[in-house]
């Protein structure tokens, strides 16, 4: 049963790691889905969908770039309203993630 609750646990902080790796630098799907496979053993397969959705959504906004190995990468920037989306999950995932931190680790009533 651990296991479920790791993926779980992956896939509801994914987003949220999404946009913080956007906020830093503007990127590809595949080297977010390498630097999150690396950090969070995240599945490549994951990442694709949901750079569809968050341009869909309007969290982030796509531009090509030449590649002088094969064709042009599509990368991802966020987009203004994807800043604020990333500021407002960055703040409901410290007060979420302090408060079961106090409960796990704090013993709290």
């Amino acid at each position: 049963m651990p296991e479920a609750i790791e993926i779980q646990l992956k896939k509801g902080a994914l987003e949220l790691c999404v946009l913080a790796l956007l906020s830093h630098q503007d990127s590809y799907a595949y080297e977010i889905a390498s630097r999150l496979a690396d950090a969070i053993g995240m599945g490549e397969g994951t990442i694709y969908p949901l750079m569809r959705r968050l341009q869909g959504d309007g969290l982030v906004e796509t531009y090509l770039v030449e590649s002088p190995s094969g064709p042009p990468r599509k990368y991802y920037r966020l987009s203004e309203s994807g800043r604020k989306t990333f500021e407002g999950q960055k703040d409901a995932w410290t007060s979420f993630s302090g408060a079961v931190d106090q409960i796990v680790f704090g013993g709290a009533e």
